[in-house]
């Protein structure tokens, strides 16, 4: 069955870095886009960033862009997320989806099933002095 298990998450101080991983199992990794999704205390679902299926193309919300990198080692079926010059606003609970598809659409208004069929658990990250 397909599993999504994440990890990575932590403290971290503003201004710091932290990475995520999503190591998957149950299905052709590389034939799937994947993104990442937080959720901040008493907010909605937030999509932060996504990629193809062939890791070439990838995206990212405008409060993220040109902090956090996502990639995906296809070889080894796992997504990443680095995160960098973290702020306190980037404290949620993150989560990384897969894409029923080989991409995705960047900057979705929701991430309902039509688009994404399995999610990880979750891993939270708090940005605090």
């Amino acid at each position: 069955q397909v599993q999504l298990v994440e990890s990575g998450g932590g403290l971290a101080q503003p201004g710091g870095s932290l990475r995520l991983s999503c190591a998957t199992s149950g299905f052709t990794f590389s034939n799937y886009g994947m993104s990442r999704a937080r959720q901040a205390p008493g907010k909605g679902l937030e999509w932060v960033s996504g990629i193809y299926g062939d890791g070439i193309n990838a995206f990212y919300a405008d409060s993220v862009k040109g902090r956090f990198t996502i990639s995906r080692d296809n070889a080894e079926n796992k997504l990443y997320l680095q995160m960098t010059s973290l702020k306190p606003e980037d404290t949620a609970l993150y989560f990384c989806a897969k894409s029923r598809f080989a991409t995705i659409v960047a900057k979705p208004a929701t991430m309902g099933n039509y688009e994404y069929d399995h999610w990880g658990q979750g891993t939270q990250v708090t940005v605090s002095s």
